[in-house]
């Protein structure tokens, strides 16, 4: 997934707390945040369940690639394309679409207009403002904390790039020491994952 576990349930507590008590109103903000994470969750799954259906896929051409010459990155590039464009999913890396945060900004207001469904449909609060003025204080917060865990994300794979030898990305070495100078590093600024 495009972001730590612990790093949805963290922005769906955030945004709850930053809706509450001008925006909606509560007496279980542990359950609204849970069905924010929820929504996140699925967003970003669906994207993953994608990648693993093109893998899939490729995994049955994979001597005719080599045979061919093809490159698996450029076919499977082409392949997610394509289906993207079938399925009219809305791209979650903001990466592919040149955006400096993790996720893009369409699907931040993808997933800005789920959360406000959500968010109606649900009798554990009540919504006291416009949805659309809602809707824009969910982007507001979730683009906010993303930059800042974009910061922090490039902070730690420095730390891990610095050491004295050279750890390769993707190893299980490299994945230890990123996770914990990232922790570090969201401790700096006053995040706590586990609250």
């Amino acid at each position: 997934m495009l972001l730590a576990r612990e790093f949805v349930n963290y922005i769906s507590r955030q945004l709850v707390k930053n809706l509450t008590p001008g925006t909606i109103e509560t007496p279980h903000p542990d359950t609204v945040a849970e069905k924010i994470s929820e929504v996140i969750t699925e967003e970003l799954a669906v994207e993953d369940r994608l990648n693993d259906e093109v893998r899939d896929l490729l995994s049955q051409y994979g001597e005719y690639m080599r045979r061919e010459g093809i490159s698996y990155q450029e076919m499977f590039r082409k392949i997610k394309n394509t289906l993207v464009a079938q399925r009219k999913v809305i791209r979650a890396s903001g990466r592919d679409s040149h955006d400096q945060m993790k996720l893009s900004r369409d699907k931040i207001t993808d997933m800005s207009h789920k959360i406000v469904a959500a968010l109606r449909k649900s009798r554990e609060l009540r919504v006291k403002q416009d949805a659309n003025e809602v809707r824009l204080e969910i982007v507001r917060a979730m683009t906010e904390l993303l930059s800042a865990e974009e910061k922090v994300d490039r902070l730690a794979r420095d730390k891990v790039r610095s050491q004295k030898r050279e750890i390769p990305e993707g190893s299980e070495e490299w994945d230890l020491l990123h996770r914990r100078y990232y922790a570090e590093e969201l401790k700096k600024l006053g995040i706590d994952l586990t609250r």
